[in-house]
């Protein structure tokens, strides 16, 4: 399935702050961390790295910020792509119980 997070290296200086926060206050792993963002631990790592170094501030900074209606986009896309799974999933359910009331098909 196509990846439908943020574009590489299009992370609001807030955003990363905040995702550094989360794992350098001790609160979440890194891997936690980075799945529950959506984001590759080795792009949340590097910004660990970078804080550390006080230079989180820097990351970034060649980078076009996005614009409201990118964001949006992206959330939206993202949003599509857990809908399209969850019905799938459901058609399958469906079609596993549909099965299982006809009769004769219990063993």
């Amino acid at each position: 399935m196509k990846k439908t997070g943020i574009p590489q290296g299009r992370y609001t200086k807030e955003f990363r702050e905040e995702a550094v926060k989360m794992v350098s206050d001790g609160n979440i792993s890194l891997p936690e961390a980075a799945r529950r963002l959506s984001l590759p631990p080795s792009t949340l790592g590097n910004w660990v790295k970078a804080y550390k170094a006080g230079k989180l501030s820097e990351v970034g900074k060649t980078q076009r910020p996005l614009t409201e209606v990118e964001i949006e986009n992206y959330r939206l896309k993202r949003e599509l792509a857990e809908m399209k799974m969850e019905r799938d999933i459901l058609k399958k359910a469906a079609a596993y119980f549909a099965k299982e009331s006809l009769p004769g098909t219990r063993g």
